[in-house]
C-alpha cells in the first residue's frame, strides 16, 4: 500500500511586472503570471502544480505585493527555500519575494481582507520613455486637494455598479472602501485604494473618472452622484493599464 506524504501550504509575496503578460489569470494561448509560476513550480515537482493568487491583475497590470499560495508533498525544502528555487527558474519580470508556511486550509484569494491598488501619474513635459511605461502622462498637473474632495466619498460600503465594466462576473457589485487618497510623490500623483475587492476595470475606471472631473472643473460631489446612479455612460474614462500596480494584499 503506498502511503501518501502530507501535503504543505506555501504563501508567498509576488512582485511581476505586467507589460509582456495578458494578466494574472491562467489563459489559452497567451502568457500570464499565474502559467508562468505553475510550470516553474512543475519543474521542481516533476508534475504539473495550481498555484491560487489573491488579485486577477489585467493584462499590463503589474504587482509589487501579489500574494499566492501553492500545495506541495516536498517535505526536505525549508518554506523560505522555495523562494531562491524559483527565481532561479522564473523569468526576469516575475521574482519571489518572500516565502512562508501557511496554515493547510490557507486560500490566498478568499482569506485576502484587502487589496491596495496604486496608480502613477505624472504632468506635463516629455513623455520620457522609461517613466511613461509607468506612469500616465498627464497635460497639465491636477489640483490634488479638488482630486481628494471628488474621492471623499469613496468609503464605505459602496454599490460600484457605476465603475464596473460591462463583461464584469461578479454576482454582486457592493465592495468595502476602506480608502481612496491622491498624493505627490516627487514629480509623480499617486491614486491610492484600498477595499475587501475590486471589480473588474474598477480601480482604472475610477482613475479615469477623477482626472476628468477635476479636469472639467466638476463640483466636489460629482463623483458621488455617478456613484449613485450606477450607470457606468456617466462615468469617464478607463485609465490605461501600464500604470497601475497591485501594490499589497
Amino acid at each position: 500500500m503506498t502511503t501518501m506524504r502530507p501535503e504543505r501550504c506555501i504563501k508567498q509575496t509576488l512582485a511581476y511586472d505586467g507589460t509582456d503578460f495578458a494578466g494574472w489569470q491562467r489563459q489559452a494561448g497567451d502568457r500570464s503570471v499565474q502559467e508562468t509560476l505553475e510550470h516553474a513550480l512543475g519543474k521542481m515537482h516533476g508534475r504539473p502544480l495550481g498555484v491560487v493568487g489573491a488579485g486577477r491583475t489585467d493584462a499590463g497590470v503589474h504587482a509589487a505585493g501579489q500574494v499566492a499560495h501553492f500545495h506541495t508533498d516536498i517535505a526536505s525544502i525549508a518554506p523560505e527555500r522555495f523562494l531562491h528555487a524559483l527565481n532561479k527558474l522564473l523569468p526576469r519580470d516575475v521574482r519571489v519575494l518572500a516565502s512562508e508556511e501557511a496554515d493547510p486550509n490557507f486560500n490566498a484569494r478568499h482569506d485576502a481582507r484587502l487589496r491596495r491598488y496604486t496608480y502613477f501619474m505624472y504632468a506635463g513635459g516629455a513623455a520620457l520613455p522609461w517613466k511613461d511605461r509607468y506612469a500616465w502622462r498627464l497635460p497639465g498637473r491636477p489640483d490634488l486637494a479638488k482630486l481628494n474632495r471628488l474621492a471623499a466619498c469613496l468609503r464605505g460600503e459602496l454599490d460600484c455598479t457605476a465603475f464596473a465594466a460591462a463583461k464584469d462576473p461578479s454576482p454582486h457589485r457592493w465592495r468595502y472602501l476602506h480608502h481612496a487618497v491622491f498624493y505627490a510623490e516627487g514629480d509623480s500623483l499617486v491614486f491610492d485604494v484600498a477595499a475587501n475587492a475590486f471589480l473588474w476595470r474598477m480601480v482604472r475606471s475610477l482613475t479615469g473618472t477623477l482626472i476628468g472631473l477635476e479636469r472639467d472643473g466638476a463640483p466636489d460631489g460629482a463623483l458621488k452622484d455617478i456613484l449613485e446612479s450606477g450607470e457606468r455612460a456617466r462615468a469617464g474614462q478607463t485609465a490605461p493599464a501600464r500604470r497601475l500596480f497591485l501594490w499589497e494584499v
